[in-house]
């Protein structure tokens, strides 16, 4: 007679019976029960703690430290504010490993060897839970010693079941380690994007504002100054353009600029004016002209423009030039590296026999791509272009040093030595600190050397960094949005571009009191100078290039005048008399401009002196082309940074005085300018 055998008895001998004859198995499903003894849409709230990481555990820290050293990308939200489980914790750990083994491919002295043995024991103390985020397809594969890839984790909600992240490729761990031969095949697949468990998604690309990390030093505009108090007015001069074509990106885009991106003076020059080219040997003329301030008629414009002297291109000194290219990760954008390689292959095209081009990158380390090559071999050059590959952190420090290292090699006593560094701004490796790069960078150009800034891209541009490294190299800074802005800055203008003909040029305004109640610079913002400063021949001033043309506007109030502007009030100076003027030795001056520059290759600097005279404005009196879109540019800036001092600036009268400053317009560009402020005011219908 038999007895039936309940199942769960059966069951019980079945796990027996396995222990016996597979015991790895046995261990395995001991383990399995115990990860499993809780329902996961059951979980004892007391449980947590016991099964979380808090911020706080040396672990936590340690791996926190390690993202943030090595600029790991992390699958899992809020880690380093929230507790997290051991699985994410083996998430993030993963990445960082990963992470690591890139950068120790590109240079082993990256990782320290502390960070190294963090590492180790960190895959050592998570071995388990690194395992459970193998596939099954991933143990065929660590049969291929092959380097490690990166493959999309996936979560299907209507089921609710996720796959396992990859591992990553062990970080040196002694042979016989349990995580020792987890490694998968890179070779034949596509990147994709890491995906945390449960759900969570890393950062993915930069494409929009969500992630949007641009940075913009913050501009206040100038103020008025009463002549009484403050007659002087210093400030060095700016051929940089890069804020007008990065104003044109946001407003194609279909957004308005922030504010701190709209730097007015940089919009004027953006632009080339109708001056005079210089009859003596000095390096450029000044032209000056004064009119009624648009938006408030009761001040006056006064414009002061520098035009530099054009060169031919047989008359140019030979180049040393240096491409500084950045190719990490955040320049694996089409906008970004494809954009860089087609804006210097315009350059490329328009070297000469005598010209040598050197090319360096930066990533996880920096490297030469090519020695000097003469500008003959532009095959060679343009293969080298070709080749260029983004990924990898950002070492824009050491790949500084690199450039001007090379630079140094090929030097050209009487030739343009220039470095040309080409990058959204993102340095997040070596040395970064803005303080560091700057005195690097003078140090550089006072042995001869500039430096021309290129920036690219959107969703991480630092603008800001860029900027100062151009000021500080005696340089020009420029944004490339389109190809079509490569072939101005690159092309067009080339020899304002690359050749300096003046360094070092400061300007100076005395204004007589009693012509002028008070006086406020448009733009420079970030250019102003002590008075003291103008002669100081060892103060960094700005430079002005070949054929380049200077733009610069005050708006003055007239003595007598009473206008709608509050002025700074101080009180009365005892020991100080006010109010005294030289009106009979000025005559009819309105101010006195002075300017300092030195050539290229000198350290005294030369003086211009010339006066603005206060000619009387006549009903008839119409203002120069030169002036009107000058101006138009200038109001269209104080609308975009919605001034204080903008008065009855409008879009319309931005419109009107640009089209009666259009001129000829030869380039286009003035035409575009326009087209621009439509589709600006359009976007202010549309809020």
């Amino acid at each position: 007679m038999s007895y039936p055998i309940p199942s769960k008895m059966w069951q019980r001998v079945s796990i027996v019976i396995l222990f016996l004859l597979i015991p790895s198995v046995g261990i395995a499903i001991l383990r399995q029960s115990a990860t499993v003894a809780v329902p996961a849409n059951q979980t004892p709230a007391s449980s947590t703690p016991k099964t979380s990481i808090l911020p706080n555990h040396p672990d936590y820290q340690a791996l926190q430290a390690l993202v943030q050293q090595y600029s790991c990308v992390v699958p899992v939200q809020n880690f380093g504010t929230l507790p997290v489980t051991r699985t994410e914790f083996a998430t993030v750990l993963n990445a960082c490993v990963n992470r690591s083994n890139e950068l120790i491919a590109t240079d082993p002295k990256i990782v320290t060897p502390a960070d190294m043995k963090i590492l180790q024991r960190l895959q050592s103390e998570f071995a388990p839970e690194l395992a459970t985020l193998k596939s099954p397809i991933d143990e065929l594969e660590a049969r291929s010693p092959i380097t490690p890839t990166t493959r999309e984790r996936t979560q299907t909600e209507s089921t609710q079941k996720t796959q396992p992240l990859p591992t990553a490729l062990p970080l040196n761990i002694p042979s016989g380690s349990s995580v020792q031969d987890q490694v998968v095949n890179r070779a034949n697949m596509p990147k994709l994007q890491t995906r945390g468990s449960i759900g969570r998604v890393a950062p993915e690309p930069q494409t929009d504002n969500r992630f949007n990390t641009e940075n913009y030093n913050r501009i206040e505009d100038n103020p008025f100054h009463r002549v009484s108090n403050d007659p002087l007015s210093t400030f060095s001069i700016d051929v940089d353009t890069a804020s007008y074509s990065n104003v044109r990106r946001f407003i194609t885009q279909g957004e308005l600029p922030p504010k701190d991106a709209v730097r007015i003076e940089e919009l004027i020059n953006y632009f080339t004016y109708n001056y005079p080219q210089p009859k003596s040997e000095r390096p450029f003329s000044v032209t000056t002209e004064v009119a009624a301030a648009p938006w408030n008629p009761q001040h006056k414009l006064v414009q002061v423009g520098l035009q530099g002297k054009r060169l031919e291109s047989e008359t140019l000194p030979p180049s040393n030039l240096v491409f500084l290219i950045d190719v990490s990760g955040s320049m694996d954008d089409p906008n970004k590296l494809p954009l860089v390689q087609q804006s210097l292959k315009l350059l490329v095209n328009k070297l000469r026999p005598e010209d040598r081009v050197s090319l360096v990158v930066y990533a996880g380390n920096a490297g030469l791509v090519l020695p000097a090559t003469p500008g003959s071999q532009k095959s060679t050059i343009l293969a080298a272009i070709d080749r260029l590959e983004a990924g990898g952190s950002t070492a824009g420090g050491q790949g500084i040093e690199l450039a001007y290292k090379i630079a140094k090699q090929s030097f050209l006593k009487s030739g343009n030595n220039r470095v040309i560094l080409a990058t959204d701004g993102d340095f997040n490796v070596g040395v970064s600190s803005d303080g560091d790069l700057t005195r690097l960078i003078e140090q550089k150009r006072d042995q001869g050397i500039f430096l021309t800034v290129l920036g690219f891209g959107t969703g991480n541009y630092k603008d800001g960094k860029m900027e100062q490294l151009a000021d500080k190299g005696n340089g020009n800074y420029a944004y490339i949005d389109t190809l079509l802005e490569a072939k101005k800055v690159l092309v067009n203008d080339l020899r304002g571009t690359l050749f300096t003909i003046a360094k070092d040029v400061k300007i100076q305004v005395e204004f007589n009191p009693a012509k002028v109640q008070a006086y406020r610079l448009i733009g420079y913002e970030n250019r102003l100078l002590q008075n003291q400063d103008f002669n100081d021949d060892k103060k960094d001033a700005g430079d002005i290039g070949a054929g380049h043309s200077v733009t610069a506007l005050y708006e003055i109030i007239p003595t007598g005048t009473k206008s709608d502007v509050k002025l700074p009030e101080i009180d009365p100076l005892r020991y100080q008399r006010s109010g005294e003027t030289v009106s009979d030795a000025a005559g009819n001056e309105l101010m006195q401009v002075k300017l300092r520059y030195k050539l290229p290759q000198d350290s005294t600097s030369q003086l211009i002196t010339q006066t603005i005279q206060d000619n009387d404005l006549r009903t008839d009196q119409i203002p120069s082309t030169n002036l009107r879109f000058a101006a138009a540019v200038a109001t269209f800036g104080m609308v975009l940074r919605d001034s204080e001092y903008k008065g009855d600036a409008s879009y319309d009268l931005v419109m009107k005085l640009a089209t009666q400053g259009k001129g000829e317009d030869q380039e286009g560009y003035r035409g575009e300018f326009i087209r621009l402020v439509e589709q600006s005011r359009g976007l202010i219908t549309r809020k």
